[in-house]
């Protein structure tokens, strides 16, 4: 981990590696399997963590290795529209048939930025309001947390976020109704959505 404060802010290439909430340092992890990971001494821990999401089907399995390197020999990524996403779209309107249009994108927070957009848009409304401990990327608007306690007070979670941008972010108290009805009493006909994870 030395090595990696040297090169990387915090020793981490984002935001949620950075271990502030739980305390510690991060892991060095080289391989995984399953449900288990190994460090770099070759201890084992059980991988509650599944890439923050993606790893449903856990570590090195073997059909997902098998696309990949299928995928890879064909030709990687072109930059367009290929076979396997469309295939995929389908898919998912056939599981979810309300669903109208799919954007796919490479990260949560690219999801999160472009669900946010598509808000903004459809209400011309410009307020967010999230809740206090979410985490829903390291966009600029996304954060953004209440501090000291007042449910109103839009103060950036990171140097670097404009304060114009923060002012748009509302941070309510997560499982308090109470906190997020003062929010959009407060706000009429200003706010575009409500972003929570569900945790």
């Amino acid at each position: 981990m030395t090595v990696a404060a040297d090169l990387f802010p915090g020793g981490v290439n984002s935001p949620v590696r950075a271990y502030r909430a739980v305390g510690g340092e991060p892991p060095v992890l080289v391989r995984g399997e399953g449900a288990f990971v190994w460090n770099d001494a070759g201890r084992r821990y059980i991988d509650y963590v599944g890439a923050f999401g993606p790893l449903l089907l856990g570590h090195a399995n073997r059909s997902v290795v098998e696309a990949i390197k299928n995928a890879a020999e064909a030709g990687g990524s072109f930059g367009v529209t290929g076979p396997g996403e469309v295939r995929l779209a389908q898919l998912i309107k056939t599981r979810m048939p309300s669903i109208e249009r799919i954007r796919f994108v490479n990260s949560g927070t690219e999801a999160a930025m472009s669900a946010l957009r598509v808000a903004r848009a459809a209400t011309g409304r410009d307020l967010i309001v999230k809740f206090e401990g979410g985490y829903h990327g390291h966009a600029d608007s996304l954060l953004v947390k209440a501090g000291s306690g007042a449910a109103t007070l839009s103060i950036p979670g990171s140097a670097g976020v404009a304060p114009s941008v923060a002012a748009q972010t509302l941070v309510a108290t997560y499982n308090d109704l109470d906190s997020v009805a003062a929010l959009l009493d407060s706000h009429p006909a200003s706010v575009a959505a409500v972003i929570v994870e569900p945790v």
